[in-house]
């Protein structure tokens, strides 16, 4: 009897140590960087967080809930309506961060992270997404994106940041408008370029009509300083030495013309023989 009796002593000694063990790390828990923990007692969330290091908690009577406190990201859909009264919708990818000395409200308010996106920030970008949209119209949305996006940081970052929640940047992933305004640009894109093909046209026929003018003066100051030139001393050799250059240019044929004159420097006169009446 004494001998199994002492054959139980390890086992029982060995059960206590495991229990003793047990009991001892639970009475320790390790918060890694990045993180931030809550302690409950009872079910009761205690005050100050806990960051990161090693910490004592009761044994079996409490546990510890621990938050990702590093950057965050989640891509949130919203609708609105412009101020002239047009669907605008957008999705924002939004960078955000729980404050690790706000873990403790975030437990006792909104409980995990899940929650805290679903039900804090959805819908806080949506309103924001609203105080934004309701300044401009939808054109001015479209064309003025920056300044949309400056108005929704706005909104969105005083909105959640009394949640603890700290947003670090926001970005429009995508942003669309009804049908009706898709064709309403377009048929403006197409107004617009039926306009500057008329300023085209009416510029190229302006410009056609300004070189006839330039070509037309050119003829007649031609022509002027050819009639002085007739008017001249030796003006009739001018026009003899034009109907050589004519004649050359027709290949230099026997010419079907009678060239006669008074004299020498008298104004050639010209027909053609093959019409002359022969009697």
């Amino acid at each position: 009897m004494k001998s199994q009796t002492t054959g139980w002593q390890p086992i029982v000694l060995a059960f206590l140590a495991l229990v003793v063990l047990a009991i001892g790390s639970s009475c320790f828990v390790i918060i890694n960087p990045g993180q931030a923990g809550v302690l409950s007692i009872l079910g009761k969330a205690q005050d100050g967080a806990l960051l990161e290091g090693i910490h004592i908690k009761p044994p079996l009577i409490s546990a510890v809930d621990i938050y990702d406190v590093t950057v965050q990201k989640f891509e949130v859909p919203a609708q609105s309506s412009t101020k002239d009264l047009q669907d605008l919708t957008a999705s924002f990818a939004i960078n955000f961060r729980l404050d690790p000395s706000e873990v403790v409200t975030v437990r006792r308010t909104q409980g995990t992270l899940a929650n805290i996106v679903s039900k804090i920030i959805a819908p806080q970008t949506q309103e924001s997404f609203k105080i934004a949209a309701a300044k401009r119209t939808v054109e001015e949305a479209i064309t003025q994106r920056a300044a949309l996006k400056e108005d929704f940081d706005e909104a969105l970052g005083t909105r959640l940041e009394k949640y603890g929640i700290i947003v670090l940047d926001t970005s429009v992933v995508d942003l669309n408008f009804s049908p009706e305004f898709a064709k309403a640009v377009e048929e403006k894109q197409i107004a617009e370029q039926r306009a500057r093909r008329a300023v085209y046209i009416a510029q190229e026929a302006e410009q056609e009509a300004q070189a006839e003018i330039n070509r037309a003066k050119g003829r007649a100051e031609a022509q002027r300083l050819l009639a002085e030139t007739l008017k001249a001393q030796g003006g009739t050799l001018v026009l003899q030495k034009e109907a050589i250059e004519a004649w050359k240019a027709g290949g230099s044929q026997m010419p079907r013309v009678l060239v006669t004159g008074k004299d020498s420097g008298s104004l050639p006169f010209l027909f053609n023989v093959s019409e002359a009446d022969v009697k």
